[in-house]
């Protein structure tokens, strides 16, 4: 994905030069059957990205690649067989689901529409996947209210697996559900994952859920990409002054008062508050500003290896570029 953007009332979207903008370099290079985990507080355009990958919404300018084909630019038929390999897992299930389509309605569909299957074909593929799933074919006449949120998450998920598809957007899959459902429905997609191959664009604002399920991490404010690594690599040894305040606001089980550590990482002021500026989203609330922050975007440079950082305070280790 390259220098992708979208402008909307209060975000513009681009992974690398200003405002909120998913801008810049290409983030998504994890192999087959891995997990890329999306962070961010909430209205930081992550939802919006995901839709952008999908084409489900367009983009101003930039370029989505996938298989070798330009998502953005690609319309019709060639769209819908770009989608077949990208598919779809929405935060809040019930709403996901049409209300008056019977389970088996819901789960046949995406086999019916790319037409090519047969009924009795499409009837077997949809008894095998709910029973991947763990709902088995007691469910099949079945409607969406009838079943609980994470049994309906269930339901969305083996849609988005029917055809197979090599790249899977989860915006948000478990937020919505109760936290010993959330742990299910986690390691359904885990267990989904090594036994079809699939990879994850994960998107969370939940930073232990995230840590859980990506081999590699995004960290997203104001529609940037401020910094990528390995899971390992953004928890124990953070570089963006965003990604070490955001690690230093969770809570720990046992601390008592105030950290004093977390006092030194905080940011000044509320809100994505520098996301029209056309300099660094963060300029004005980090303790680390340089001049430089307020007059354009820092370019992502790497920080060693794998490891990738948008900040002008950050050196790049040019022996791992």
């Amino acid at each position: 994905m390259q220098n992708i953007r979208r402008e909307e009332p209060k975000l513009a979207f681009a992974l690398s030069k200003q405002n909120s903008q998913s801008r810049g370099r290409r983030f998504h290079d994890d192999p087959q059957g891995e997990t890329f985990g999306l962070v961010g507080e909430s209205g930081c355009g992550k939802s919006t990205l995901a839709r952008l990958i999908l084409s489900l919404i367009k983009a101003d300018r930039g370029e989505v690649w996938f298989d070798g084909q330009n998502v953005l630019s690609a319309k019709g038929t060639q769209l819908r067989e770009i989608r077949r390999d990208m598919q779809m897992i929405f935060q809040k299930p019930f709403e996901s689901l049409n209300p008056r389509m019977s389970v088996r309605s819901i789960v046949a569909a995406p086999l019916e529409i790319h037409g090519q299957m047969s009924s009795d074909q499409i009837e077997r593929r949809v008894r095998k996947l709910l029973d991947m799933v763990g709902l088995g074919s007691t469910a099949l006449n079945k409607y969406p209210h009838e079943f609980s949120g994470g049994q309906r998450q269930r339901i969305g998920i083996a849609r988005a697996i029917a055809h197979n598809p090599k790249l899977i957007v989860c915006d948000e899959p478990v937020s919505a559900l109760d936290v010993s459902i959330q742990a299910q429905i986690l390691n359904l997609l885990m267990d989904l994952q090594k036994e079809l191959g699939l990879t994850y664009l994960f998107i969370s604002h939940d930073l232990s859920v995230i840590k859980h399920v990506s081999n590699t991490i995004g960290v997203m404010y104001a529609g940037r990409i401020l910094e990528t690594a390995s899971a390992d690599e953004i928890y124990k040894a953070p570089l963006h002054p965003y990604t070490s305040a955001l690690l230093a606001a969770v809570p720990h089980m046992g601390e008592r008062g105030n950290n004093p550590r977390r006092s030194e990482l905080e940011l000044s002021g509320s809100g994505m508050d520098r996301a029209e500026s056309g300099g660094c989203a963060l300029a004005g609330r980090c303790l680390r500003e340089q001049p430089t922050c307020r007059m354009q975007p820092p370019p992502m440079i790497c920080a060693g290896h794998g490891h990738y950082v948008a900040c002008y305070d950050c050196k790049a280790d040019d022996g791992n570029v």
